[in-house]
C-alpha cells in the first residue's frame, strides 16, 4: 500500500506544499537527506492558533501537530518531485509548542504529529525528536514542526 493511499484511506489528501513565508526555502536536499523548514498548524480552514494551557488543550495541539506533519509530508511530496514513494524514513522531527510558562505537555502534543507518521509510514515513520515550548509562534498558531527525512536518490 502506498503512502498516498494509506492517506486517503484515512480520509486525508495531502495540500500543496506551503510557500515560505519569509526570506528561506521550504527545504533543502543534500544527498539523500532532506531538510522541512518548520511547518506552521494549518488546516483547511486556515491558520490554527491557540496557547497551549490557556485557550487549548494538549488533545487540541496533537491535532494541530497533525496538520504541521501533513505540511511535513507535503513538502517531502514536492522535493520528491510528486514520487513520494521515494521516502524511506523520518530522522528526526523538532516541534515547537506555544504554550503558558507552566505548560508541561509539549510531548503529548507533538505526539500528534508523531503517531502520525508511524500510522503512515510504519517503522520508517519512527524517528528522534524533539518537543520544546515557546512563548510565542508566527501568525499567533499552537505549533510548529520542522523535519529530517531519508530519501531515494
Amino acid at each position: 500500500m502506498t503512502i498516498l493511499s494509506r492517506l486517503a484511506e484515512r480520509g486525508i489528501t495531502l495540500p500543496n506544499a506551503p510557500a515560505p513565508a519569509a526570506n528561506y526555502v521550504p527545504y533543502v536536499l543534500d544527498g539523500t537527506t532532506l531538510y522541512v523548514s518548520g511547518q506552521i498548524s494549518q488546516g483547511p480552514d486556515g491558520l490554527i492558533k491557540g496557547r497551549l494551557g490557556d485557550t487549548m488543550t494538549a488533545e487540541d495541539g496533537a491535532a494541530a501537530a497533525q496538520r504541521c506533519a501533513i505540511s511535513l509530508l507535503a513538502q517531502v511530496n514536492a522535493a520528491c518531485g510528486g514520487d513520494l514513494s521515494r521516502l524511506k524514513r523520518v530522522i528526526k522531527l523538532t516541534g515547537f509548542v506555544n504554550s503558558t510558562a507552566d505548560f508541561i505537555d509539549q510531548p503529548k502534543v507533538i505526539n500528534g504529529a508523531s503517531d502520525f507518521l508511524v500510522d503512515i509510514l510504519g517503522d520508517a515513520g519512527r524517528h528522534a525528536r524533539s518537543a520544546v515550548s515557546a512563548a510565542s509562534l508566527p501568525l499567533g498558531v499552537a505549533v510548529e514542526i520542522e523535519g529530517i527525512f531519508e530519501i531515494s536518490a
